[in-house]
């Protein structure tokens, strides 16, 4: 195996500076129209002494990139399935990546590019495993299984691995989102095989280390090798649980994209739109299921408001202050879209349906005014039968309080407020703090915003309770 496979994806945004992979990547020599380009300057296909090739080589490196975003969890499946070992598959991937990006520049990006890179991988697995010893079990029980030795190994390999690679994309999520790990490390994981980022970028994204987040990898894959998961679709007696475990992982990272817990930004945009790409590709492989179709509308709902959400200043816009008119529409029919598919699929509806029938009353309320506070309110209750928690209470007084005035809803927040799971949250105070404001509570309302500012762990969000509590001891004064 190549000594290159350390280096990670290239970036999956074309407008940030391109890394290169170190000098050390590779051991090819220069070549004999470039004496003086080194292998670091391969990405960039340019050598500063003679080489004129900066846009060609930009428009190649973008190409790349982009047919890694695509191609490259579609790889590391079919590999994954070959080797039985996520981590030896997103090695062999990354090979088949170096590979390109050595070979491209100068001799064009291939008119399937996803197809050469698969092909190029597969490849290399098969080198590899007739070279390492260690291997030698698999390739006997491959040989064994495709009923074929010698020189029809390789082609009875690529015979094997064009089966339908929809599964494979299948077997990667569950795997990835696999119950045996944390739920820190099956996020990262999933960010990392199935969103092609690289780890200083979930890193970046979810404000952590990167020793951290790297080390969360390579533990998570040491650890999903030592459990024995199997690289396969779970059974239907597993199937129920093991989806929840996908989904959860799928709508932690929308979250965090949508609404930041921590640091400067009220969103992160990148999380949200990788999440909902890692949903539509699970709705497209499980047609039948409910849930899976319930978050995708859900995520399609919530996501046509993010322009609407950040003020030009970065300052965040609630609800009942956005410009609907600069919602987006095509989400938010993708989104009706897919909660009609869910809500007619025949089958029980789950927390993440009802989520999505409740961020559809939003959608189709053309002013805040039109929303229709009491279906919403129903709604939170049928999801508190279903996931009885404080949370979904708390987002029920909420509704009740819009449908029947601020003192029902300040009743049930009141009695919330002893709940343990609710003692550090932000936004038990701040539902207090409004709905006190609204009943002309004002220095009440001041004391309960000061008390969510000092919670939150988001800097825009502290900086607008703030300034709530500001507007509501000046409406004391004037009072």
């Amino acid at each position: 195996m190549s000594a290159t496979r350390a280096w990670t994806p290239p970036s999956r945004s074309t407008t940030r500076p391109h890394a290169t992979p170190p000098e050390a990547r590779s051991t090819s020599s220069p070549t004999p129209s470039c004496p003086h380009r080194r292998p670091a300057e391969l990405l960039a296909n340019t050598c500063p002494a003679c080489c004129d090739s900066a846009v060609t080589a930009t428009e190649t490196h973008r190409a790349i990139e982009g047919v890694w975003r695509i191609e490259s969890a579609r790889v590391i499946a079919g590999l994954a399935r070959m080797v039985n070992d996520i981590g030896l598959a997103e090695e062999l991937a990354q090979d088949a990546l170096v590979a390109a990006l050595e070979q491209w520049p100068e001799a064009g990006v291939p008119n399937n590019p996803g197809a050469w890179l698969m092909s190029t991988a597969k490849h290399r697995a098969v080198d590899s495993i007739r070279r390492n010893q260690a291997l030698q079990r698999k390739v006997q029980q491959l040989g064994q299984d495709l009923g074929t030795g010698g020189e029809d190994f390789t082609e009875e390999v690529d015979a094997a691995l064009d089966d339908d690679i929809g599964d494979d994309l299948l077997r990667l999520v569950f795997t990835a989102c696999h119950p045996v790990l944390s739920t820190e490390a099956r996020v990262a994981l999933t960010l990392r095989l199935l969103g092609g980022l690289r780890t200083d970028e979930i890193a970046r994204a979810f404000l952590a280390p990167e020793s951290t987040v790297a080390q969360r990898i390579v533990r998570a894959k040491k650890n999903l090798a030592k459990a024995g998961v199997p690289f396969e679709v779970p059974r239907a007696g597993e199937l129920a649980p093991r989806l929840s475990s996908v989904l959860e992982v799928i709508y932690l990272i929308y979250n965090e994209g949508y609404s930041a817990t921590a640091g400067d930004d009220w969103m992160r945009p990148a999380l949200s739109e990788e999440a909902l790409r890692l949903g539509r590709i699970v709705a497209e492989l499980m047609p039948g299921e409910t849930e899976v179709h319930g978050l995708v509308a859900l995520m399609e709902i919530q996501s046509s408001r993010a322009a609407a959400r950040i003020a030009a200043d970065g300052t965040p816009v609630l609800l009942a202050d956005q410009d609907r008119t600069r919602w987006d529409q095509l989400l938010i029919r993708r989104g009706l879209a897919a909660l009609d598919r869910a809500e007619n699929l025949g089958t029980p509806i789950g927390p993440y349906t009802l989520q999505a029938a409740i961020a559809a009353c939003h959608a189709r309320a053309r002013t805040p005014g039109e929303t229709d506070w009491q279906r919403i309110a129903g709604l939170y209750s049928l999801l508190a039968e279903l996931t009885p928690s404080p949370v979904i209470e708390l987002n029920r007084a909420v509704a009740l309080s819009m449908a029947e005035g601020p003192e029902t809803g300040l009743k049930l927040v009141d009695k919330l407020s002893g709940e343990p799971a609710l003692a550090g949250y932000h936004l038990l105070p701040t539902v207090r703090g409004d709905l006190l404001d609204r009943l002309g509570r004002y220095r009440e309302a001041r004391e309960e915003f000061e008390r969510a500012a000092a919670l939150t762990r988001n800097e825009r969000e502290r900086a607008l309770l703030l300034d709530r509590a500001a507007a509501s001891e000046i409406a004391a004064a004037q009072a």
